[in-house]
């Protein structure tokens, strides 16, 4: 079994230390163990969690959606619930973002309206 400190797993993910103490801290990264002076030792596991969170991170996922997701599997221990449950959170930011790109194209018609109307009186 390959181990890791959490000076190489920090490097391998590029994530910073302290990122990864929060993510145990919040309980996003449970499975890590010391050795006997104390000293945390990571496994391959802890790297496929840490890319887990890293990707849920990039799609837009809040570290309390993935606390959840993480009480989820600790109370079924089961994916097929966990990934339900993570499709539902998905298709809620899609919507959010569709709802945001409407947004900001009724904004975008309004700054180029009223640059129009500031041409006009320039030119006018």
């Amino acid at each position: 079994m390959t181990t890791y400190s959490i000076g190489e797993l920090a490097k391998l993910l590029e994530m910073s230390t302290r990122t990864i103490r929060y993510y145990e801290e919040l309980g996003l990264l449970n499975s890590v163990k010391r050795i006997d002076n104390g000293r945390r030792i990571y496994t391959d596991d802890d790297v496929r969690r840490l890319k887990l969170i890293k990707r849920l991170k990039i799609l837009g996922l809040t570290l309390s959606e993935m606390h959840e997701l993480e009480y989820i599997w600790q109370i079924h221990k089961t994916n097929d619930i966990v990934l339900k449950r993570l499709l539902e959170i998905l298709d809620l930011h899609i919507r959010r973002i569709d709802d945001r790109m409407k947004d900001l194209e009724i904004l975008k018609n309004e700054i180029g309206e009223y640059k129009s109307r500031i041409k006009n009186k320039i030119n006018g």
